[in-house]
């Protein structure tokens, strides 16, 4: 079935009948206008194409104001995402999708890009141990000798090294829909998930 697209909002606690604290990340996800929806005899796969949040008339472009026109849509959204629509599900053109999608309980697929750290070394980036710490040593956080030198004379494809930490497309599966709230259009999703506040995420089953 298709999804939503989502904005994070930040991360609080909820609790239980219980009296259990759940940490949880909400995120308001819709509602989503379908702005094209694609089929095997025009696309050659089964796909619709979401919209979510709105961009300012003066940022938009001609030709993306073209295209959601096509499905009533006056303002352009912020951003668009392609869902697979699955078998046996028709939507149309303008239909808005919303968080009743889900329901309390679910597990669902939350994927978004991840904070961005820059340039890390390996005891940040990959957790390694450094070096002694102790007694002034002058290279406590340096990786040390990791690797064969005359032979094969080069860096083994996928070697552990300093470099770009973050900043990269992340899928979680299996998190649970703790709360929803169709009012306000948030889901409350147990947990973190990938991205700093404000990103986009992208919410399937």
């Amino acid at each position: 079935m298709a999804g939503l697209i989502g904005k994070k909002i930040g991360m609080t606690r909820v609790f239980t009948e219980e009296g259990n604290a759940i940490p949880v990340t909400v995120v308001e996800a819709g509602p989503c206008p379908v702005v094209q929806v694609k089929t095997p005899e025009t696309d050659g796969y089964d796909a619709i194409q979401l919209g979510f949040g709105a961009r300012k008339p003066k940022r938009a472009k001609k030709a993306r104001l073209g295209h959601v026109a096509k499905a009533g849509l006056e303002i352009a959204p912020a951003i668009l995402r392609e869902f697979p629509s699955g078998e046996g599900q028709e939507y149309e053109l303008g239909q808005e999708l919303t968080v009743d999608l889900f329901e309390t309980g679910d597990s669902v697929k939350v994927t978004g890009t991840t904070k961005g750290r820059g340039f890390q070394g390996g005891v940040k980036r990959h957790g390694f141990g450094g070096r002694p710490a102790t007694h002034g040593h002058p290279m406590s956080r340096t990786g040390g000798s990791m690797g064969p030198g005359t032979d094969p004379s080069r860096v083994i494809k996928g070697k552990k090294l300093p470099g770009q930490m973050g900043n990269t497309r992340k899928t979680i599966r299996n998190v649970q829909v703790v709360k929803v709230d169709p009012e306000r259009n948030l889901l409350f999703l147990k947990g973190g998930v990938p991205g700093s506040r404000n990103s986009y995420v992208l919410i399937t089953k």
